[in-house]
């Protein structure tokens, strides 16, 4: 069983993983400014296609399977959404990241060290982290930008997006075709790398880059490596860039597994995980990964599984 607490600006939830053989259980205890309750999530590999996860309201007593297939009308509200806003390109580079040692004290610094749950823990400052954004945003009117920008000004002071805002996006047909422009198949094949010709609508590209510092506390008495810790993440979410991630957790991490994970998010909110405990047991039942008997399925509790 492994409890992890993740604290943001405005919410936060407390959470045990428990796995047995190709079966998962991951209980949440929400405290969301925009939803609460104690939720639990089911995932079996074995399971038949449309039932491998299983998402349970405890107080309500209802649960709902996860889809795999999205209906039409949601596929048209997906599409009005990325119509309506900027188009999104995040990636974080790890190439400049480094570690080191964090200290605690004003006048006598000392090593920054921690009692976390069972484990001691060393702290490192994580530095280098850079986050490049692009966007593009020739498919968007003034009004559009004006909008986006004053609902992530909102999101990033700490307040809660309301359901009207979205429900303001009108569905709005294709853009018109952009033409054709006279560039011939010499131009394309001879342009420089990087600098191909214009073959559709002029782009409206903006690139953001921004420099980030993380913490990290790292306890080599946790009784699991890294390793583990990846598999599992694959498992419950299969990451498209997993093994960059395993690369650098094994290469690059210092001693120890990370019991503690600070990172910022936007300028105002950050995010702070922890293991507190973890043990082996051969008695956890086959029972808790079951949905209960007394409980009703209510494929409508969470709209956006």
């Amino acid at each position: 069983m492994i409890p992890c607490v993740k604290l943001c600006r405005g919410f936060g939830f407390g959470s045990a993983f428990r796995k047995a053989g190709r079966k998962i259980r991951r209980e949440n205890i929400l405290k969301i400014n925009w939803e609460r309750g104690d939720i639990t999530f089911l995932f079996n590999v074995n399971a038949p296609s449309g039932e491998q996860l299983v998402v349970m309201d405890n107080k309500t007593k209802v649960f709902q399977r996860g889809r795999r297939e999205e209906s039409e009308a949601e596929v048209d509200e997906e599409v009005d959404v990325l119509m309506s806003t900027d188009i999104i390109n995040a990636a974080m580079s790890t190439k400049t990241i480094s570690f080191k040692q964090a200290y605690s004290g004003w006048v006598f610094k000392h090593a920054r060290e921690e009692q976390l749950g069972d484990y001691p823990a060393n702290f490192y400052s994580v530095e280098g982290m850079k986050l490049i954004t692009r966007k593009r945003r020739e498919h968007l009117t003034n009004e559009d930008i004006k909008k986006n920008k004053t609902m992530l000004t909102s999101l990033t002071h700490g307040n809660v997006i309301q359901e009207d805002e979205f429900a303001s996006l009108q569905h709005r047909k294709s853009l018109a075709p952009p033409g054709r422009l006279p560039t011939t198949w010499e131009e394309y094949s001879g342009a420089v790398p990087g600098a191909p010709p214009q073959l559709g609508r002029p782009q409206i590209v903006k690139t953001n880059e921004k420099q980030f510092k993380a913490l990290v506390g790292m306890s080599e008495e946790f009784p699991l490596s890294v390793d583990v810790l990846v598999d599992l993440l694959e498992i419950v979410a299969p990451f498209k860039h997993l093994d960059k991630l395993r690369r650098f957790c094994s290469a690059r991490l210092p001693p120890g597994f990370p019991v503690c994970v600070e990172i910022p998010l936007l300028a105002t909110i950050s995010a702070k995980v922890t293991f507190q405990k973890f043990e082996f047991t051969n008695g956890i039942s086959d029972k808790i990964f079951r949905i209960p008997a007394s409980y009703r399925e209510d494929p409508t509790r969470f709209p956006d599984l």
